[in-house]
């Protein structure tokens, strides 16, 4: 591809995605790194690089090239002097999603990814300047699909689960759809894929049939190795959500050699949100996904280690540790566990559900989605929070929204100033309702709905539906291990210490958010008793690193301090 002089021109600097560095910050940066010069031509990284280096550019430009090489080129972005190169995933670890290529001759600054870390630990500044730019570009990417192709059908569930967990995950990604596409055929045709065979995924060359979400984390760079075989950790998180990172963000910074596992993506339930506006600090709000990478990005940067995807299936005390045993046969030793699994909204109980549930009912409320369902009629389902921000999100894509609601009262469950929003809009509110049945052919077209209070039943178009009903925990995998509510949560406290008789030592006498095993706290929506609020479950994870260092003291156990 030849850039025009037009096109080589710098990109302008919107939303502070593009910033250049002072006088001062570059020379704090180059103290850590080397000058190099620069040809036309030089490629300064490559899509799908597992390691590439932080790079400023001192003089000439740079471009960078979605597609690099391939008959689908696009440019990204130019940039000049004083801008640096790169996006959110080189402060994840994460495979590079485009190419830097030099375009006019100069010299860039060279600075490997560990040397920035400590710079960006001691310029508080510069960390934000950079995060700031990298969360923004990451966001672009997204949204012009840079980074892996995904090509299959719409009504095809492992289609969907591929987009959900690079979705979940914030991986840019294009979706190219069998049914709607011209250029899906084609592309097929090249690979020498037939169209059962799809999904398939693309990624810098490579193709990828129907690749499991451990073949998609695994080529990105986004799952690395938890911990080595057989060494134990001082603290093992179970569940990213908000009540997970933030135990991982305290325990590493306060010296804990901290574990974090998921088995979807960081975020949790929040992460999903597409923005949360209650949560203290953000008057403007946060979508959860900025929230959940903000995270993740501080607990790594004071040395926590995330793994994702990572299915914790089983927990065993063993010689004063616990073992947590994986979906993959793996184990992890720790000696405190902090259970952060959370909970996942409940199922509608009604016919053929199973049917629809892998091509048109949805339990999150995000860009995917609301791209999925554009201008298609669509029904939410539930009175609370998430159900009315999934609503009001959800009503910019759909011709036609209604929202269900099996209370007699908009603001019994939900936030007032959320009610009052959702009552101003066009959304068409069912009070007093339930859904009794679903109706289509491959997928859905609509649902049937009855008003509890007079029996009536009416039969509103859907292509798609959202549930947002309550939720169940994800206890099953803690079985016989700690005690839990009639509900299937943890119990913690006072709570637990009536059940310690039955599971565990007797004597036990729980902490505030301890379990009925010593050294196992549970934290956030899994908890039984918890308040289901973003900076509860916040609070709740940063207390209970305060909690596992009185049980390390009690135990006699001393952390083992990362560097």
């Amino acid at each position: 591809m030849t850039e025009t002089t037009e096109q080589l021109a710098e990109t302008p600097d919107q939303d502070g995605a593009y910033p250049r560095l002072s006088d001062e910050q570059l020379a704090r940066l180059e103290a850590q790194g080397r000058r190099r010069a620069t040809r036309e031509g030089d490629v300064l990284f490559r899509e799908g690089d597992e390691r590439y280096d932080f790079c400023v550019v001192l003089a000439g430009k740079v471009a960078v090239i979605d597609g690099y090489g391939s008959a689908e080129e696009r440019l990204i972005a130019v940039h000049g002097p004083r801008r640096f190169l790169g996006e959110l995933g080189l402060l994840a670890g994460q495979a590079a999603f485009y190419t830097a290529v030099v375009r006019e001759p100069g010299e860039v600054l060279v600075v490997p990814v560990t040397r920035l870390r400590a710079v960006v630990l001691q310029d508080s500044h510069l960390g934000d300047l950079l995060l700031r730019a990298y969360l923004t570009r990451r966001e672009r990417l997204i949204g012009l699909g840079a980074g892996f192709k995904v090509i299959g059908s719409r009504s095809s569930p492992d289609a969907r689960r591929v987009r959900e967990f690079l979705a979940r995950n914030r991986l840019p990604h294009r979706w190219i759809e069998l049914e709607q596409d011209s250029a899906a055929s084609a592309l097929l045709h090249q690979t020498g894929v037939a169209p059962e065979e799809t999904p398939v995924v693309i990624w810098h060359g490579e193709l990828l049939r129907n690749p499991s979400n451990e073949e998609l984390a695994r080529a990105v760079g986004l799952s690395g190795t938890a911990a080595p075989t057989g060494e134990v950790c001082d603290l093992l998180v179970v569940g990213a959500g908000p009540s997970g990172l933030a135990a991982s963000v305290y325990g590493a910074s306060e010296g804990l050699a901290t574990v974090t596992l998921d088995a979807v993506a960081t975020g949790g339930q929040a992460g999903t949100s597409s923005k949360i506006e209650n949560y203290l600090g953000f008057p403007a709000g946060i979508s959860g996904a900025e929230l959940a990478e903000r995270a993740a990005i501080q607990a790594r940067k004071f040395g926590a280690r995330i793994a994702v995807p990572a299915q914790a299936v089983g927990l065993e005390r063993e010689d004063g540790s616990y073992r947590v045993r994986l979906a993959d046969d793996n184990e992890l030793l720790a000696r405190a566990v902090i259970v952060a699994s959370g909970a996942r909204y409940r199922r509608l109980p009604v016919p053929r559900l199973d049917e629809f549930e892998a091509t048109s009912v949805y339990y999150a409320a995000t860009l995917m989605e609301a791209q999925l369902c554009a201008g298609d009629p669509i029904v939410v389902v539930g009175g609370g929070n998430s159900a009315g921000q999934a609503t009001l999100f959800l009503s910019r894509y759909a011709t036609e929204l209604r929202l269900v609601v099996r209370g007699d009262s908009l603001d019994r469950d939900m936030s007032r100033y959320l009610a009052e929003r959702i009552e101003r809009s066009a959304v068409e509110v069912l009070l007093s309702s339930e859904v009794r049945e679903l109706d289509g052919e491959r997928t859905l077209e609509a649902v049937v709905v009855e008003n509890r209070r007079t029996g009536e039943r009416l039969r509103l178009p859907a292509k798609a539906l959202f549930v947002f009903i309550g939720a169940d925990p994800h206890t099953g995998w803690l079985a016989g291990a700690v005690a839990l509510d009639r509900n299937g949560f943890v119990l913690t406290g006072p709570a637990a210490a009536a059940a310690t008789g039955d599971h565990g030592d007797p004597q036990h006498q729980p902490l505030l958010l301890e379990t009925s095993s010593p050294g196992v706290l549970a934290v956030g929506d899994v908890r039984s008793g918890s308040v289901k609020r973003v900076a509860s479950a916040v609070g709740e994870g940063s207390m209970s690193v305060r909690l596992v260092h009185d049980f390390l003291e009690r135990a006699h156990q001393h952390p083992h301090h990362v560097p």
